[in-house]
């Protein structure tokens, strides 16, 4: 197969190369899928730089979020229960080694590509898909009626954000830094733009809101908790999602209790140990918003990265912000082998 190894930590995808390996062999009860789309991450750019708080031994290969076509199924599934695919079945899904041909995964971390949906957008659904359900959704309780405020809105969970908030009958204030992103986050469905490159973002937010009471929801994978606090209505509810903007913030908590606010976190990679019915609901939840037309994959498509080769390209441009959605690499079946 080929393969974006890594076998010592670079500076930076510039140093990323692709590799002749030999084909992965899948556990007894693991999967063996050829990789037609990969999806890229922040996280990527910190783990070929050795500075991931998950640091595979030496050599590894790159990459995580995938979509592809199931090649072999597990000789001995877990509990002993029929595989739920068979080969030639397509899916999505995330396991370390996305950049590349072929891959081996676990069946509790796959799931059926959608009707209707290309590889490219599959292979973007799996973190940005729950994270923002179980955001808004489980954790929030989001309605109708709300008014959601979505920070870096025209990101991958921004946008699933913003598809599911609309699906749910709230009405949204999408923020970005340049009004291309803004005029993204209005394509997937978002009713206002801010930029939040403004001084007083805050203030223009709140004047949206019916007699400028302020914003029931506000989902932040950005670390804009503090400044979103002077927008937020009574009762609100402040999502940390993330802290894609670099700094941990500090909260003043007198205005939580004025304004009787309540701060939840998400930290959906560990609901499958501590509450894995959860996943489930969730995920019962997107497929119906999928298969209705409610959410549609959020491919980056002012560019296009096609072959293994375009890696250090996509998660270059990934790391510049100089994209919106997610940024996906096609991997053609005739990239499978060197040509």
């Amino acid at each position: 197969m080929r393969a974006v190894q890594v076998k010592e930590y670079v500076q930076g995808p510039e140093g990323l190369t692709v590799s002749e390996l030999p084909d992965p062999v899948p556990a007894a009860d693991q999967y063996l899928i050829s990789v037609r789309a990969s999806a890229t991450n922040f996280f990527d750019l910190l783990q070929i730089r050795g500075k991931y708080q998950h640091q595979p031994p030496l050599p590894w290969i790159s990459g995580s979020e995938f979509s592809g076509v199931i090649l072999k199924t597990p000789t001995s599934p877990p509990g002993g229960q029929k595989p739920a695919f068979q080969v030639g079945d397509k899916v999505f899904g995330s396991g370390q080694g996305g950049y590349a041909t072929k891959v081996t995964c676990d069946e509790s971390r796959l799931k059926p590509v959608p009707k209707g949906w290309s590889f490219e957008d599959a292979a973007g659904v799996f973190v940005t898909g729950p994270t923002s359900y179980g955001g808004l959704v489980t954790r929030a309780g989001v309605k109708k009626g709300d008014w959601v405020l979505v920070h870096a809105a025209a990101g991958g969970v921004g946008l699933a954000a913003v598809q599911i908030a609309k699906a749910f009958g709230a009405t949204v204030i999408a923020t970005a830094g340049t009004q291309h992103k803004l005029d993204v986050a209005k394509s997937f469905g978002a009713d206002y733009g801010v930029d939040y490159r403004s001084e007083t973002w805050y203030d223009e937010v709140k004047k949206l809101t019916p007699n400028g009471r302020g914003v029931d929801i506000v989902y932040d994978p950005v670390g804009m908790i503090d400044k979103s606090m002077k927008c937020i209505a009574w009762n609100g509810r402040l999502l940390v999602i993330g802290f894609a903007g670099g700094d941990i913030e500090k909260v003043a908590t007198n205005r939580v209790l004025l304004k009787n606010v309540s701060i939840v976190g998400l930290h959906w990679g560990m609901y499958s140990t501590y509450e894995p019915g959860s996943v489930k609901d969730v995920w019962e939840g997107l497929y119906e918003l999928m298969e209705s037309g409610k959410y549609r994959g959020t491919t980056y498509s002012d560019k296009e990265y096609v072959g293994l080769e375009s890696v250090p390209e996509a998660l270059r441009a990934l790391g510049n912000r100089e994209t919106w959605g997610k940024v996906v690499v096609k991997v053609p079946e005739e990239n499978q082998t060197k040509l």
